[in-house]
């Protein structure tokens, strides 16, 4: 086989844990907090919100916006050409502030420069001092410009002696950076933000300089300064922003994914991950009304099959357990394959993809004719990122069986992460016409029509699976979420009501929280009512603490409301229950960004006004539609 081809650039890494669209709840929320970007680059203590007038942000869409009352006035044509030249010469030297002066110092030969050193500045009157300055200076400019750098620093040097001036310093450190001498950047630029602490040119100099000696957190942090100093009209400084967010999460995520304790994620992400699958009998042998020995490998296996159905957390990790015993224990016969794969996807789930890879291959080894365990070995090949290996073994499932309902509904999944629409509905339709009574094929196949804009289609889908499976909660929670979509939200909130009371009914021990998150959600965005969207997401967390997808919820609810030091607690612990390596970056990028404007505010408080000034008010109007 060819070599693995890897999930094209802007596709997100599949989340086979749920048997809802990967498009989903973490989808609208990523896609919000993208939208209402200021949310996450919020200066610590303004709660700012998307209002009529909008609001200064960046993260993803690097673009200049700058709204509200005070508004600039659009730049000529001639202005923007020059800013363009400025943001391509970052390590220029400046000239110096424009101040109102008889003439402009002319550059002088070697011979007529003053000569001064420690000893001798002291000699020299205020006047001559600031004349001496200027001189040195526009030499070191000269000599900058030749490219002849050590020049230019003794000039700047002696520059500085005569006259403590922050662009001195920064000129200097411009050399400095030409000669990637980074630790002497940094010297000089902090003498300089030392002097003017709102030094713009000064803190990206800084920050690169930094950046070039991997102290990400520290270039983070200046850049960010930077952006709000300069109303967040420099699109390289947000750029730089946007990228060491992503380097600072990776870092962190490694460390993370290092110490990290394998274990199973909320037993709602469980309970989605296994009614993906069609709910089929035990094994012929293992029904939970034969009485087998618990001492015994078999024992184990149907001791794992009785914990599942508790669709609790504690259930699942004794069903865990269990099959590891079974394994351990051996003694399996025919049911061998059956134990390597449940062993190998309950590995999966709390994280050891290879772990579970090598279980689900010893398992079709063992029982090719087992399509589940291709069918599974795909979807993890998918999250790895290898497209190729995952279409490899679902054919190889086919060829086992290509009347399997369930290769056709996953094989979708595939096509709808690349998003291949039109293949993912066929694919979707070939499971519904195999057997029509898995639901999530139905509800697959509407938000698949949705998604390729046939929003009549979509509906009516819906429509039907409501009138075919009115007792099942997952249809009423997904048809809310594209009524949300559509900004209705009455009806949403209606839909997300219903699946509520069922989830109550059907499983009082182990509902599914979604629902009560998707109408956190919408409360939040049709009426700003925060209180209430906050209890609901309490309330999710009660139920199922675990719940990565409720946790940062509230971590938005609160960042939204400038509550931004709970917020922060909020996304790191996002960060602790999410599963793979993208998932922890994801959170930590938003952690990160919160925990660099807490320390903005630090060191840098009177720009809180400022840009509490900059987002033209907060607090009316609703925020953009959670798509």
């Amino acid at each position: 086989m060819s070599s693995p081809s890897p999930i094209p650039a802007g596709k997100g890494v599949p989340d086979f844990a749920s048997s809802a669209p990967p498009s989903s709840v973490w989808d609208r929320i990523s896609t919000w907090a993208s939208e209402n970007k200021a949310v996450v680059y919020t200066i610590a203590g303004v709660a700012i919100v998307v209002t009529g007038a909008g609001v200064a942000y960046y993260l993803t869409d690097t673009k200049t916006t700058t709204v509200g009352r005070d508004a600039p006035k659009k730049s000529s044509k001639k202005e923007k050409r020059r800013k363009k030249e400025e943001e391509k010469k970052p390590a220029d030297v400046e000239k110096g502030a424009t101040e109102t002066k008889p003439k402009a110092p002319t550059v002088e030969s070697a011979d007529e420069l003053p000569d001064v050193d420690e000893t001798t500045v002291g000699s020299l009157s205020e006047q001559e001092r600031k004349e001496y300055a200027a001189k040195l200076k526009a030499a070191g400019n000269t000599a900058y410009g030749s490219k002849d750098y050590n020049k230019a620093i003794d000039l700047y040097g002696k520059a500085i002696l005569c006259k403590p001036d922050p662009i001195f310093y920064s000129n200097r450190a411009a050399c400095y950076n030409a000669l990637g001498q980074w630790e002497k950047v940094i010297e000089d630029t902090t003498a300089a933000i030392n002097l003017d602490n709102e030094y713009v040119k000064a803190l990206n100099r800084r920050a690169n300089a930094y950046e070039h000696l991997e102290k990400f957190s520290e270039a983070l942090l200046d850049f960010t300064a930077s952006c709000i100093i300069d109303g967040f009209r420099n699109e390289g400084s947000a750029q730089a922003v946007e990228r060491l967010l992503k380097k600072v999460a990776e870092a962190k995520g490694k460390e993370i994914l290092a110490s990290k304790d394998k274990r199973l994620p909320s037993p709602t992400f469980v309970t989605n991950y296994l009614q993906s699958f069609r709910a089929r009998p035990p094994p012929a042998g293992l029904e939970l009304s034969v009485e087998i020995p618990e001492d015994i490998g078999k024992g184990q296996l149907q001791l794992g099959l009785r914990a599942m159905d508790k669709k609790t957390g504690d259930g699942y990790e004794e069903a865990a357990a269990a099959f590891d015993k079974a394994l351990e224990l051996g003694g399996l016969g025919e049911y061998e394959a059956f134990a390597y794969n449940m062993r190998g996807t309950f590995r999966y789930l709390r994280g050891e993809n290879l772990e579970a890879l090598g279980d689900l291959t010893k398992s079709v080894d063992l029982q090719p004719a087992l399509t589940q365990s291709f069918i599974k070995r795909a979807s993890m090949h998918l999250e790895l990122g290898n497209k190729d290996a995952a279409a490899d073994d679902f054919e190889k499932a086919m060829e086992q069986n290509s009347d399997d309902p369930d290769i056709y509904y996953h094989r979708a999944q595939l096509h709808f992460i690349l998003g291949e629409f039109a293949e993912a509905a066929k694919d979707y339709q070939k499971s519904i016409d195999l057997d029509g009574k898995f639901i999530f094929s139905h509800i697959q196949l509407g938000v698949t029509q949705y998604k390729m804009g046939s929003i009549a289609s979509s509906m009516a889908t819906f429509r039907r699976c409501i009138k075919n499976f009115d007792k099942v909660p997952d249809v009423y929670n997904y048809y809310g979420e594209l009524l949300l979509d559509q900004q209705k939200y009455q009806e949403a909130i209606e839909k997300f009501d219903t699946a509520v009371e069922m989830e109550k009914q059907s499983k009082p021990l182990g509902m599914n929280v979604l629902p009560l998150i998707n109408k956190a959600l919408a409360l939040f965005q049709w009426k700003q009512d925060f209180a209430e969207a906050e209890k609901l997401c309490q309330k999710a967390l009660i139920i199922d603490p675990e719940c990565d997808i409720a946790v940062a919820t509230m971590a938005q609810l609160l960042l939204q409301q400038g509550k931004v030091t709970e917020a922060l607690t909020y996304f790191e612990r996002a960060a602790e229950l999410s599963r793979t390596e993208g998932e922890i970056v994801n959170a930590l990028s938003y952690a990160e960004a919160t925990r660099t404007q807490l320390e903005v505010q630090e060191k840098y408080p009177q720009l809180a006004n400022r840009l509490q000034g900059m987002s033209g008010g907060f607090g009316g109007g609703a925020p953009s539609a959670m798509r």
